[in-house]
């Protein structure tokens, strides 16, 4: 299977190679946005239907099931350890998200949890209730991940007010924010990276 084309791989899926073209077409080419597109535009592209979308759909979501199966186990050393993480989830959704992952002192994976689901530009995300959580899994270290739809990773200001918020408040307990990563179709950014954290 790892040998076949999108739209070899897309044409097992549909049963339809002139409609796996048209898919793929529509959505410039790329899997990631024909996954993250919602049903109701789905099935109207090309004729696909109900039944093939849904099949589809299901098919898109098993694969971010299985890439990130076992990771509560893992650990995390590099910002990019984060990105290969989320990118799969995150990366084509219509709306924004916003995660925390909860770390170890030695950096091992105690928890994902979303955090905040908002609109296409926004979410609102409660810094209190992140360090909450940490205080409860006595969670040491923390990485906060969040999508941009609208394909851009630059930070805007409200992103770089939560970053600050989330390092007072945990600050006041000994737990460091190791870094907030923004992810968008167009790559991602770093705070840490950026040198907006310390």
């Amino acid at each position: 299977m790892k040998s076949l084309s999108d739209e070899e791989l897309l044409t097992l899926l549909v049963e339809d190679e002139q409609l796996a073209r048209t898919l793929l077409s529509a959505c410039g080419g790329s899997p990631a946005r024909l996954a993250g597109e919602p049903e109701t535009r789905l099935r109207m592209i090309g004729g696909l239907g109900l039944r093939r979308a849904r099949q589809l759909l299901a098919a898109a979501e098993w694969g971010r099931r299985v890439a990130s199966e076992g990771v509560e186990s893992e650990f995390v050393t590099t910002s990019d350890d984060v990105v290969h993480l989320f990118r799969p989830q995150l990366e084509a959704l219509s709306h924004e998200e916003c995660w925390a992952v909860y770390l170890t002192s030695s950096n091992r994976i105690v928890e994902r949890q979303r955090v905040s689901q908002g609109g296409v530009t926004s979410t609102v995300v409660d810094h209190r209730l992140i360090v909450k959580r940490a205080l409860e899994l006595l969670s040491t270290r923390l990485i906060l991940i969040h999508n941009h739809p609208s394909g851009s990773p630059e930070a805007s200001p409200q992103d770089k007010a939560l970053t600050e918020k989330v390092v007072r408040a945990a600050a006041l307990f000994d737990i460091r924010l190791l870094d907030h990563i923004i992810i968008a179709r167009e790559g991602d950014f770093s705070f840490r990276a950026a040198g907006l954290l310390e």
